[in-house]
């Protein structure tokens, strides 16, 4: 069985006391479901702090970007060799890193690789915008996004490497994905793509995530779904009754 993975991912949120009171608070909560794996999405500036502050709690920490050199004039980028014994995660092309920060597929897939080749495991993040699945395009595009970002990757690679389902008309708009939709994205689409590209053994050992609008009401829908194995969370990662509430559901729908 896959580990379910629930990622909080807090964009630009918390300064670094208020992230590293908010893992306090958080990291005991958690203690109980070692089932799940948990992971937080701090800013650049509070990485260091709150990976200190969980040290030795089971629950890991991911950068919110990287860049794929490992040095050079790239002003505030962050090398993937610099979050070495910091960060243990790393989230690439997401949605708002497309949108408004010249994301592309190349950009994501040069990550990923740079990013496997320093020991970090990549979230890789796929997803269309309402224009897109209003076209029929979905899953067209999902799939062009999936071959782009893990064009060379090695076979022995691809098991490590997590990838999150955003769909960028359900990010922050209220809206969300029903979980039959999800399921069909994650299992019908993107596993599918990746059992093309590297057969079924492999595929089945991927972790694939659901994000867009997840909240606690909603979340053992998208849980009990077979081939969705964990949530990237947003807004509701930023509470702790919240964040605890999401893993203790997955860990209900997973049975771990």
């Amino acid at each position: 069985m896959r580990k379910p993975i629930i990622a909080g991912n807090w964009k630009m949120h918390k300064t670094i006391n208020e992230s590293i009171e908010f893992v306090k608070q958080l990291a005991p909560e958690l203690s109980a479901f070692s089932g799940i794996e948990r992971v937080v999405a701090p800013t650049f500036l509070a990485l260091h702090a709150v990976a200190s502050a969980l040290e030795g709690t089971g629950i890991f920490v991911s950068s919110q970007q990287v860049h794929w050199e490992e040095k050079g004039a790239y002003t505030s980028q962050i090398a993937p060799n610099m979050l070495r014994g910091i960060a243990d995660y790393v989230l690439i092309g997401h949605s708002e890193c497309r949108q408004y920060l010249g994301e592309t597929d190349e950009t994501v897939n040069k990550k990923l690789k740079a990013s496997l080749a320093h020991g970090l495991i990549p979230i890789i993040a796929v997803g269309e915008s309402d224009e897109i699945r209003s076209s029929g395009q979905a899953d067209t595009f999902v799939r062009s996004q999936v071959i782009a970002a893990f064009d060379g990757i090695s076979l022995e690679s691809v098991a490590g490497v997590i990838v999150a389902y955003e769909p960028i008309w359900a990010i922050g708009t209220g809206k969300s994905a029903t979980s039959q939709i999800a399921q069909e994205m994650i299992g019908g689409t993107i596993r599918a793509t990746l059992t093309e590209l590297y057969g079924e053994a492999i595929s089945s050992q991927v972790r694939i995530q659901y994000g867009g609008s997840v909240k606690p009401d909603n979340m053992l829908d998208y849980m009990s779904q077979p081939d969705i194995d964990g949530a990237l969370v947003g807004g509701a990662s930023l509470d702790v009754t919240s964040f605890v509430s999401l893993v203790s559901l997955a860990a209900q729908a997973k049975g771990v």
